[in-house]
């Protein structure tokens, strides 16, 4: 099994390489109805495609996609969809000096190790320009979250690049879609674009950390063990190209927390429960609670930098590499649609399989 499928319903296939023809999405298991069409994607494909200031990768891909199958008249029918985006502009002759050497940091050299085969022009299935597909899929799932859950909303932003983090008390909600790292911070957004531009004028990268949160998610979707609601986000943020890191609510922060500090004192209110905190991240035993659902991941910084680097070739031989072509210097920017993506899917992959075992939630409170 070569394992590039995930989801239990709402189940997603990518395929295509960086430097191939096109890449895109099999989707199976949308529900019919589903009123899409292109454009709809390509709203969230325009938030991920590269170029779009010095900040990412200057390779120019429009990233248009096409529906190929599975919707009609301008809705779904149920049946696979199929999206492909077209490679436009690679340039592989950036690679020719690298074919036999394997750079530190990227999969090169592992994939070699497993496959005794690799496509060195780009990355081919290990680099960041998969994560189109999953933009493309994850438009999709937005359109069929509207009609299960329409007050369901899903937002992403950078909380921090290499050690420079947001100011929380500085958090506006509109600002995030006011400046290229997609940060709420206005100031911190102001002091970064000064600290990137450093290290992009010097060849060299940095690592972030992206915060994605889903409000307006009902109470009870999840499974108690295997399929847990966390689990399963947790896999999906983690699958994403540099992820090296995923925390679900306070994460890794509560193990410095004492039991009272951590509990999420319960009360009740006029529309039901409600909590005094959200240190759970909206999840308890694998279960939403309905309060917002908080995922947290750290991306490591893009490998492929002007700095001379010590390495190997396939034959064992010690030398040095320089990594040429178009990078991002923090891959983290464009990360974080496609964190939003990964949690629509998985949402909304849960929210179908709550329908198909509970239908409307059993346990009634007040």
């Amino acid at each position: 099994m070569s394992m590039n499928s995930f989801g239990h319903l709402f189940r997603v296939t990518t395929w295509g390489e960086s430097h191939g023809p096109a890449l895109g999405a099999t989707v199976d298991g949308c529900p019919p109805g589903v009123e899409i069409d292109e454009s709809m994607i390509q709203h969230w494909l325009d938030k991920r495609k590269p170029g779009q200031n010095k900040f990412t990768t200057q390779r120019r891909e429009p990233d248009q996609v096409k529906i190929l199958s599975g919707v009609f008249e301008g809705q779904t029918t149920g049946t696979p969809v199929q999206l492909m985006i077209e490679n436009t502009d690679q340039r592989s002759k950036d690679y020719g000096d690298i074919m036999d050497k394997f750079r530190p940091g990227h999969a090169d050299i592992t994939y070699w190790q497993k496959y005794g085969i690799r496509d060195y022009r780009g990355g081919g299935r290990s680099s960041a320009r998969e994560t189109a597909s999953r933009v493309a899929a994850g438009g999709l799932a937005r359109e069929a979250i509207k009609q299960i859950a329409p007050n369901l909303q899903i937002t992403g932003y950078m909380t921090q690049i290499g050690p420079n983090r947001i100011d929380r008390a500085n958090f506006d909600w509109s600002q995030i879609e006011q400046n290229p790292f997609w940060t709420p911070d206005a100031q911190a957004a102001a002091d970064w674009a000064t600290y990137l531009d450093d290290l992009r004028k010097s060849g060299n990268s940095v690592g972030a950390v992206i915060e994605v949160v889903a409000r307006g998610v009902p109470a009870g979707i999840g499974a108690p063990v295997y399929a847990k609601l966390d689990t399963d986000l947790a896999a999906a943020m983690m699958s994403i190209n540099a992820v090296k890191g995923v925390e679900i609510g306070e994460g890794m922060a509560a193990a410095e927390l004492t039991g009272e500090a951590n509990a999420d004192e319960i009360f009740m209110g006029q529309d039901g429960p409600q909590y005094s905190s959200n240190h759970s991240g909206g999840i308890l035993g694998g279960i939403s609670t309905g309060q917002d659902i908080v995922v947290r991941f750290a991306v490591k910084p893009t490998s492929s930098i002007l700095t001379t680097r010590k390495t190997i070739t396939k034959s064992g031989e010690e030398t040095e590499i320089i990594t040429k072509g178009r990078h991002d210097p923090c891959v983290g920017i464009r990360a974080v649609p496609v964190g939003e993506a990964m949690m629509a899917c998985v949402i909304l992959d849960h929210l179908l399989l709550h329908r198909g075992q509970i239908g409307e939630n059993r346990g009634r409170i007040g």
